[in-house]
């Protein structure tokens, strides 16, 4: 009793605690929403074949969203592919060799790009972008892989596909991934660094062997959620992947996104039940691997931080 009455009696325990409840209430709900609103359609078509079927709305309101999963996959690990490299690279640069007014022009001009909205870049993407990928990169790119990587053939078409949103969505997500990994790697003591260089080793080497290693759970968190970004992403993909209902068979083709199939039917099933069901169905899906990619992040931060402790 006196414990509670030394708890109402402090007010910002009070208003912190209020804020918590409120902040888990919120999630609950919007969590519990999607899940019970998707439940009559996925309990009907049974949970493997939503989730492995190609067929949507076909007779007997069976829904699949197989195709829909994998076009995700596709332009996120592509996105993945251009991201994780030009970012990390970046974000080395920021934070071990770069002068410290070179540095606050790059991170002003890096947060500016986190601020501008996605429909923006949809539009650069479609009228500026893809005219120039279309003409020059795609056939490059077709010419010198295409010819023994199918993964890589360029059949021609209009611009928009899978490349197209991805170098899109790579100028989307990098921001995020050089943010947190340029503050992982600046958080390093120094006196590591000294530390090495002491040894004999060079610059590099100490970046390389105690500079990343200490940070790599700051970098894994930078590009899980840039990944994570990439996944639920919607504006820009509408405008750019193709919105074609199959499975791209190169980075060239057009596809289609679970957050895409979501915007463009929400607006005209609104008013069906079934279909609506289906597209909160996409949505809980798309929040279960969005959870899923955040407990991987956990697991594979705490590791790296064990390891990290051991070594240091």
């Amino acid at each position: 009793m006196m414990k509670l009455d030394k708890f109402t009696k402090d007010k910002p325990y009070l208003f912190f605690l209020t804020s918590a409840i409120f902040l888990t209430l919120m999630i609950s709900v919007l969590v519990g929403t999607v899940f019970w609103m998707a439940y009559p359609t996925v309990s009907k078509t049974g949970i493997i074949e939503f989730i492995f079927g190609t067929e949507w709305g076909k007779e007997g309101g069976s829904y699949g969203i197989w195709i829909f999963i994998v076009g995700t996959f596709y332009m996120t690990a592509v996105t993945m592919c251009m991201a994780v490299p030009l970012g990390l690279f970046t974000a080395i640069y920021l934070s071990e060799f770069a002068h410290s007014k070179v540095r606050s022009i790059m991170k002003s001009s890096i947060e500016l790009l986190v601020g501008i909205p996605s429909v923006v870049y949809g539009i650069f993407g479609l009228f500026i972008l893809k005219d120039y990928l279309r003409d020059y990169v795609n056939p490059l790119i077709s010419n010198t892989l295409g010819s023994f990587i199918p993964l890589f053939h360029d059949s021609g078409g209009s611009g928009t596909g899978v490349f197209l949103a991805s170098v899109i969505l790579t100028i989307m997500v990098i921001p995020t991934i050089i943010s947190i990994a340029e503050n992982a790697m600046r958080s390093v003591s120094q006196e590591y660094r000294e530390g090495s260089i002491a040894l004999g080793t060079t610059k590099w080497e100490t970046i390389q062997k105690i500079v990343i290693p200490t940070a790599l759970p700051g970098i894994v968190a930078g590009i899980t959620l840039g990944m994570t970004r990439a996944v639920g992403e919607t504006m820009a993909i509408v405008m750019l992947l193709g919105n074609t209902y199959k499975i791209p068979t190169s980075i060239f083709d057009t596809g289609y996104a679970m957050t895409s199939k979501i915007l463009n039917d929400i607006t005209y099933h609104f008013a069906n039940p079934e279909v609506c069901s289906a597209l909160f169905g996409i949505a809980a899906v798309l929040f279960i691997i969005e959870a899923i990619f955040i407990g991987i992040i956990r697991i594979i931060s705490s590791m790296c931080s064990s390891g990290g402790g051991r070594n240091a």
